[in-house]
């Protein structure tokens, strides 16, 4: 079996993002409008730059000492990387947050003041973007991000960082968070992940949903007691089948969950045998903080991370530790990489 080709800059890239073990196990924190909407609520009226700022270095300095990377954008962010933990791995966002909601097909874009090379002169190891992405969309916008893609990726290969590309399942027909989505969901996931798999794009690792909406998964905790999408045996069969649609590493965001349900959600995914490499988690670690913040400022928001906050991210991290897997163990194991 031929050994797996990296360059040295992907792979020290996502090295420095993971543990001694290769399991990922970041922050993320790179929200930026509905972050800035959120602490404005809580507070009474519109936030700051600067207060978004505060509160992405106080996450920063209480959280990254309990995590292997730090995900966060260039334009209020900055900061909080320079305030991380020593030795925290950074990803930097490379999208413009959102989307124009007054064109059809959630089409992305790019910050028009950086590149892949500023945003490693930024310290960034490693490049992170979020496109939404519906499979069975109109050919014409799905070449459309599909060129997107590759450009990025192309981006990335020429500094030679590695590329993480976070995906959103999406149909404009259905409610996201509703049962007739649920229901489309697990297929949804696994296309994208084959799709993004494939060497054109350049993809290092895939950031994506787990491929169910646990809301609707009968039998869990997190299930709804009035309707159900699937058993909890039928949500295994999807992890896997989600999984072994994937032939890169892919780690699971959190898609704003709580705390409890997405460490449920891992369990399940853990039984069920899926690859999954690790975790970025935002909201699901550190959202109850952001009305403290709003309210009683910055010294309490600290006092609630280094309690409440730290609680959350190091149960998690029991967890991922005990079912993820490592980003190379897709390739074979450390020995069957080529670092060249």
């Amino acid at each position: 079996m031929p050994k797996f080709q990296i360059t040295k800059g992907k792979f020290e890239g996502i090295q420095a993002c993971a543990n001694a073990h290769g399991v990922i196990a970041a922050a993320a924190m790179d929200q930026r409008g509905s972050l800035q909407k959120s602490i404005g609520k809580a507070m009474g009226r519109d936030a700051t730059n600067d207060e978004l700022t505060q509160f992405k270095v106080s996450v920063s300095k209480v959280l990254t000492p309990h995590a292997t990377a730090l995900l966060m954008d260039p334009e209020y962010g900055l900061p909080a990387v320079a305030a991380r933990a020593k030795g925290t791995g950074v990803l930097l966002s490379y999208e413009k947050t959102g989307y124009d909601a007054t064109k059809k097909g959630r089409l992305p874009d790019l910050l028009e003041e950086w590149s892949a090379l500023r945003l490693l002169e930024a310290h960034a190891d490693a490049v992170k973007i979020l496109l939404y992405y519906n499979p069975f969309d109109d050919d014409r916008t799905n070449t459309i991000k599909h060129a997107f893609v590759e450009r990025v990726g192309a981006e990335c290969r020429a500094v030679d960082r590695p590329f993480f590309l976070e995906v959103l399942a999406y149909d404009d027909r259905f409610d996201e968070k509703g049962i007739e989505f649920a229901r489309l969901k697990p297929k949804y996931v696994a296309a994208y992940m084959k799709e993004f798999s494939r060497e054109r794009y350049g993809v290092d690792i895939l950031k994506v949903e787990v491929p169910v909406n646990m809301k609707f998964v009968s039998g869990t905790a997190a299930g709804s007691s009035n309707e159900s999408a699937y058993t909890r045996e039928e949500a295994k069969v999807l992890f896997r089948q989600a999984s072994e649609a994937a032939t890169k590493p892919f780690i699971y965001l959190s898609a704003g969950v709580t705390d409890e349900v997405f460490r449920e959600t891992l369990v399940l995914a853990g039984e069920a045998g899926a690859r999954f490499s690790g975790v970025l988690c935002g909201r699901a670690t550190w959202q109850d903080g952001v009305p403290i913040y709003g309210k009683q400022g910055t010294a309490a928001l600290e006092t609630w991370l280094e309690t409440r906050g730290v609680e959350n991210i190091e149960k998690l991290n029991d967890i991922v530790h005990r079912v993820a897997r490592p980003w190379y163990e897709i390739y074979g194991g450390l020995e069957q990489i080529d670092v060249i």
